[in-house]
């Protein structure tokens, strides 16, 4: 195995470094170093050598080239052993070089300061670390490679007792490096043609990337899957979002409900208190009123069965009554941008109920999502954050929808964005009524809407039909009319509009077109 005599220490964050440092100088190992690492170590009292004394030739460019030098990577790269390396080795003078400590620039945090000007972007694209890295890495056989301070203790604890590290070690820490590397590469790709200004407007086609780079870092890995037989782990910035202030911990299916919840809630002003209630990412009901308490009873008389094991949204802090009324039934998650402390006194009785406070608005996140879809293939699209207003509207029958369908039309357009294809809500100017998602026929939708409303008491006369997408035949908005629905909010674009106006003007049902669609597949 390799005796780790000497050492090339060259890191940004410091953190853990000088303890490091001194655990490798109790052993007889040379310390190499450059500019604000060696003076760190200088200072702790350890004998440093500075690197441009090591390759014989000094940092230049403003310190842009310090460490591409072949007496560096030459003596990372050769194979101990080999008969070529070792005559080649000797013939130009190289020293091998076996533990690499290096952490790169903080590019990542520098682009995600709001002000961030071009040239500091520039100046904070690491060249001699990865390459460093990378080096190190792939010789792992012979060279221990450390790019996080997290694994300076293992490192230590090993070459302190045995004076070199083992194959297991290395190879883990050789993964670990090319995660990195691969991860900086990423986030360079994708912030970079930004401050170019290559990407002004990200709708345009020929705007996405000819090489999709995703950057995701691990957060946590899950007790399973969707189902006990299927592994899982969270990754990419869900704590800048999200904090978890009681419960067990969240599972994979919880994470993708919590996070539609908090999307959908995210439609409403949250000057007016609003709550919805979701089971498998759709809505089940959602409610508006002068507190949280009101908006609680309609969105649960909606759908009084689903809600049980559901999670529960709220766009305004949660309070004690509206605490006290939701914990009379069985929820897996609760969502609320804070919780008062009546509430948690009330809720954190319920040991396996999460409570997670909404740190950020999840509209701010990226623009662009990704989808899986097997075949080692990947679907890139922009969110869906179109929403329309009034003035949006285009009124296309005979009568124009009243003050109150007006309302309950944009209300029930705000939920059946978030529904399964194909989707229906029936709505009033502050509740869903009726809520159809995921089916087959737009037909059947409505149906198990009217179904829905039908089992929870409620009446639909006067109520506005909403529809994802344009309604193909007069007979969805046929059935929505005989149901009781007297507005009718749709995209509109079919080869048979002009039935479907008629068939709404016959019955004097107020229509509205979107020209905007809301598919969810």
């Amino acid at each position: 195995m390799p005796t780790v005599r000497r050492a090339l220490l060259s890191v940004f964050d410091k953190t853990g470094l000088v303890p490091f440092a001194q655990a490798l100088a109790s052993r007889p190992i040379e310390l190499l170093s450059t500019g604000g690492t060696a003076r760190t170590l200088r200072e702790a009292g350890l004998e440093v050598m500075e690197l441009s004394e090591f390759t014989g030739f000094p940092e230049m460019l403003d310190g842009r080239v310090k460490t591409l030098h072949p007496r560096v990577h030459g003596g990372l790269l050769y194979v101990r052993g080999n008969a070529a390396h070792e005559a080649a080795v000797a013939q130009h003078g190289l020293r091998p070089i076996d533990l690499v400590v290096v952490n790169l620039y903080p590019f990542e945090q520098t682009v995600a300061r709001p002000q961030v000007t071009l040239s500091e972007v520039i100046e904070n694209i690491d060249i001699g670390g990865p390459a460093m890295l990378r080096s190190a890495a792939k010789n792992h056989e012979f060279v221990t490679v450390v790019t996080d301070p997290a694994d300076y203790a293992e490192v230590a604890d090993q070459i302190v007792a045995n004076g070199e590290t083992t194959l297991d070690l290395r190879q883990r820490l050789a993964a670990k490096v090319y995660a990195r590397t691969s991860a900086y590469d990423a986030a360079i790709a994708a912030h970079l043609p930004r401050h170019l200004g290559l990407r002004e407007d990200p709708s345009e086609s020929d705007r996405v990337p000819g090489v999709l780079a995703l950057q995701a870092p691990w957060v946590q890995t899950l007790r399973y899957g969707e189902n006990p037989h299927q592994a899982a782990a969270l990754y990419g910035r869900f704590g800048e979002y999200f904090r978890q202030l009681h419960g067990r911990e969240l599972s994979y299916n919880n994470i993708l409900d919590l996070t539609a919840a908090a999307a959908l809630i995210a439609e409403f002003d949250p000057a007016t208190p609003t709550l919805a209630i979701l089971k498998h990412t759709n809505p089940c009901g959602v409610g508006q009123g002068h507190s949280l308490r009101e908006a609680w009873e309609k969105a649960l008389a909606t759908d009084r069965q689903a809600p049980f094991g559901g999670i529960i949204a709220v766009n305004q802090p949660l309070d004690g009554p509206a605490a006290e009324a939701i914990a009379g039934i069985f929820s897996e998650v609760i969502i609320a941008p804070g919780f008062a402390e009546a509430a948690l006194t009330i809720l954190q009785a319920k040991k396996n109920l999460r409570l997670m406070q909404v740190l950020r608005d999840p509209r701010e996140a990226a623009g662009w999502e990704a989808r899986s879809v097997g075949a080692d293939s990947v679907l890139w699209q922009q969110r869906d954050t179109r929403m329309v207003s009034v003035a949006d509207l285009e009124i296309v029958t005979q009568r124009a929808p009243t003050e109150a369908e007006l309302r309950a039309m944009l209300f029930g357009w705000r939920v059946v964005k978030h529904l399964k294809s194909n989707a229906i809500v029936y709505a009033g100017p502050d509740r869903t009524l009726g809520v159809g998602a995921g089916q087959m026929s737009r037909v059947d939708a409505s149906r198990l809407a009217v179904w829905k409303a039908g089992e929870a008491g409620l009446n639909l006369a006067g109520s506005a039909v909403c529809s994802d997408a344009f309604f193909p035949f007069a007979d969805g908005l046929v059935a929505a009319a005989e149901a009781g629905a007297t507005a009718a909010i749709q995209p509109g674009g079919s080869v048979r509009d002009a039935e479907v106006i008629a068939a709404a003007n016959a019955r004097n049902v107020a229509m509205a077109f979107t020209r905007v669609r809301h598919f969810r597949h």
